[in-house]
């Protein structure tokens, strides 16, 4: 096949193409003009912060760079104040203007971290949505029918339930994809939970007598607790303008499955080093520790720098072999009932204290520590899947191992 590189590429951690054929047609036709793919992706700024799970997406679009393309980062300034429904269970909350203006200016600030600035066009979707009039956007809203936003998952799951739908919310795909429209993209990059809003910015295309857009989706990336979509509210996500000790130091804490899919998703290894050290770990070979650090000392390096992130292993292997952490600490199985545990019902089953009202007197006096960061909240519950080093005072520790 004809792009049989730049394909393994674009492919690797991807969901879904739709579809192949018409991505190597684009490809073929971008080569013969001398004229490189508008590739666009979105993101609302709902929080001032990055984290991991959106870097995926930006990491895709690194990939088309790669290969000699145009990026086309979408702010969604104007969607942002609609809030996109994709996924929820009830209407989101309206951000104001100014909320939304703030945090876009963070974005900008941190996606160079990743993206070449050169080959990076960045643009607010409200330059052209305040221009459109209410007849505008009457006639945008006759290209779709209710019928069809109710195929949609989440809005059908909603309304048999009886869930409220604002009408406002039917407005955002339609809004995604005119966007497509008016900045003629020939590939769209959405996270997998985005795929109608996708599909909706292909037929817009169509209806505006364009050539329908190609579209990659990516997964949704765990967060450190290897089970629920990386998120801030859930506290289980990596910022990457934490320092680089945090990022390290949470990258280190995360299960060996979850670093592989890190390193496929995140990582900047080709692929045929990721197969060797897959292997590698399979086998034996290479201990997996040492595959995590790589990857700590690279992502730490990649929002920092390479003196940070070595300062930051440097740190990292002085907590955990030199202060005070046994070579062999001793396992306790804890049963986990549901997906996440009372971590004050963690401590009393791993045998680290007497009881429910020992172990939060322990908390509150600041003698426990989990993967060597202290725990303030004796509310504090722990995911099934978690990698979990609990230090009660100064000599009792228990690698937790859930059953």
């Amino acid at each position: 096949m004809k792009f049989k590189k730049e394909l393994e590429l674009l492919e690797r951690g991807a969901v879904e193409i739709i579809s192949v054929e018409e991505l190597v047609k684009k490809m073929e036709v971008s080569a013969l003009e001398g004229r490189p793919l508008k590739v666009k992706a979105g993101f609302d700024p709902t929080a001032p912060d990055l984290h991991l799970g959106h870097t995926v997406l930006i990491q895709k679009m690194k990939h088309f760079q790669e290969l000699g393309h145009q990026v086309i980062f979408l702010i969604g300034d104007y969607t942002g104040m609609i809030g996109d429904p994709s996924g929820k269970s009830e209407t989101r909350k309206v951000l104001t203007r100014n909320e939304v203006k703030k945090n876009a200016e963070t974005y900008k600030e941190q996606i160079f971290k990743i993206l070449n600035p050169e080959k990076t066009r960045i643009v607010f979707n409200s330059s052209w949505m305040e221009k459109m009039s209410a007849t505008d956007i009457i006639e945008l809203s006759a290209k779709y029918t209710v019928a069809r936003m109710l195929e949609r998952d989440d809005f059908q799951k909603r309304y048999n339930s009886r869930q409220p739908i604002s009408i406002h919310e039917f407005l955002y795909p339609l809004i995604q994809g005119y966007d497509s429209v008016v900045l003629e993209a020939d590939v769209e990059l959405g996270g997998n939970d985005q795929k109608f809003n996708l599909l909706v910015g292909r037929d817009l295309q169509k209806a505006h007598g364009m050539a329908p857009q190609a579209i990659i989706t990516v997964p949704l990336l765990e967060g450190t607790d290897g089970t629920q979509k990386m998120s801030k509210s859930l506290n289980n996500y990596i910022g990457i303008t934490e320092p680089a000790r945090e990022i390290y130091g949470k990258i280190m804490s995360i299960s060996d499955d979850l670093m592989l899919r890190y390193y496929e998703l995140l990582s900047d290894i080709s692929s045929k080093e990721f197969d060797r050290l897959k292997e590698g770990m399979r086998t034996g070979a290479i201990n997996p520790k040492g595959v995590k650090s790589m990857l700590a000392r690279e992502l730490a390096a990649r929002y920092h720098s390479l003196e940070e992130a070595s300062a930051a292993e440097g740190e990292f292997n002085r907590i955990f072999q030199k202060k005070g952490m046994p070579d062999e600490i001793p396992e306790a199985r804890v049963r986990w009932e549901k997906e996440r545990k009372w971590i004050v019902h963690v401590i009393v089953e791993a045998g680290l204290a007497k009881s429910s009202s020992e172990a939060r007197r322990l908390i509150k006096e600041g003698a426990v520590s989990i993967n060597d960061e202290k725990v303030n909240n004796e509310m504090m519950e722990l995911a099934k899947e978690g990698r979990f080093i609990i230090k009660v005072g100064k000599k009792r520790f228990a690698k937790i191992v859930q059953e």
